[in-house]
């Protein structure tokens, strides 16, 4: 299965390589969009299949294993209304119905060579992507998910049983020029204690496809927004920017940018602190001025540089891009590169 395909190149994917800045190395690829250019909404097609992801006869016992662990008896689903009597704040994992990828497609229009993006995507549940993520693990004969169904060469060839994840990720810039950063809270189960997005929101089949409708990725970036940030859609511009895939762990992401049209730093830090709705999936948030060197020097800070959520630089540097260029923001790198310590710049 292709789960990719360029209408006119046909460039093979192992010439692709994931996102780097100096010693800063993530599995980010980039698989359309360069910053520059905007993707309009009208360009981006889902498509929602019809039959639920499978997993494999190997590998659906991880599935049980893990629906044993985590659905509640009565006397525990009664526990997660009383966090007090668990020890804990969320209680167990709800099992929510979400999506798979099964293939992302990507073509040019004729005159503009503007890019046009088809995302199949097929049903699934968070249990199976909780299996799915244990790429590593020995199955029965030995191998592992990632041996037996991935090339390393072929990154964007993939089941879609092993990509039943979809996000959006937002870089929020308020209107005093200040980049919104958010550290993930150590209670979440993906990511914990990184420092991510402004606002990362996975898709969600019970919330973000009304009746049969598909998803529409520019509203589950809002919903983010709100649900994250407590803003809403007259409060700021949003721009979708690329996909990008996760080649280590195989989730999928469609970045954007959101510029505040009229909240400061301060307006936003006081907006937040009257309370949001998903206010515990974050534990703190820093302000970074929104120019190529200070965020680029905050990108490789030696307690930044291994604590990043895996998309979130690629999402700062095309945010940067859209906002000041290019030419700006690869010569802001160059110079943060070589300004560090000797040997940290290779």
């Amino acid at each position: 299965m292709r789960s990719l395909t360029y209408r006119e190149d046909g460039a093979p994917t192992s010439t692709w390589a994931t996102f780097s800045i100096g010693p800063l190395h993530t599995p980010a690829l980039l698989v359309e969009g360069d910053g520059e250019q905007a993707i309009a909404p009208e360009s981006v097609r889902v498509q929602v299949l019809d039959g639920e992801v499978v997993l494999p006869e190997e590998m659906a016992p991880w599935r049980a294993e893990i629906a044993a662990a985590e659905e509640p008896t009565q006397e525990q689903a009664l526990d997660q209304v009383r966090p007090e009597a668990s020890g804990g704040t969320h209680g167990r994992i709800w099992n929510g119905p979400r999506y798979a990828v099964e293939g992302v497609e990507i073509s040019r229009t004729p005159l503009e060579e503007h890019a046009e993006v088809r995302l199949r995507l097929r049903p699934t549940d968070y249990f199976t992507f909780l299996a799915s993520q244990q790429l590593d693990r020995r199955l029965p004969d030995g191998t592992t998910p990632r041996g037996r169904y991935l090339d390393p060469d072929r990154p964007l060839d993939a089941p879609a049983f092993l990509q039943c994840s979809f996000g959006v990720n937002v870089a929020v810039v308020t209107a005093d020029h200040l980049l919104v950063v958010s550290r993930r809270a150590d209670t979440v189960r993906s990511g914990p204690g990184l420092w991510g997005s402004s606002v990362n929101e996975g898709l969600s089949r019970h919330i973000d496809s009304a009746g049969r409708n598909a998803p529409d990725l520019h509203d589950v970036a809002r919903r983010g927004m709100r649900e994250e940030l407590s803003l809403e859609p007259h409060e700021y511009t949003l721009t979708m920017l690329a996909f990008v895939l996760d080649v280590d762990q195989r989730q999928w992401s469609a970045h954007f940018t959101a510029s505040l049209t009229g909240l400061t730093g301060d307006a936003l830090r006081s907006r937040i602190s009257r309370g949001v709705a998903d206010r515990w999936e974050h534990q703190s948030i820093d302000y970074v001025p929104f120019r190529p060197a200070d965020v680029t020097d905050y990108l490789l800070r030696p307690d930044r540089i291994r604590r990043w959520a895996p998309v979130t630089p690629a999402l700062f540097h095309l945010a940067l891009v859209h906002a000041h260029g290019r030419g700006a923001v690869e010569r802001a790198e160059a110079r943060a590169v070589r300004r560090l310590p000797q040997g940290q710049g290779a």
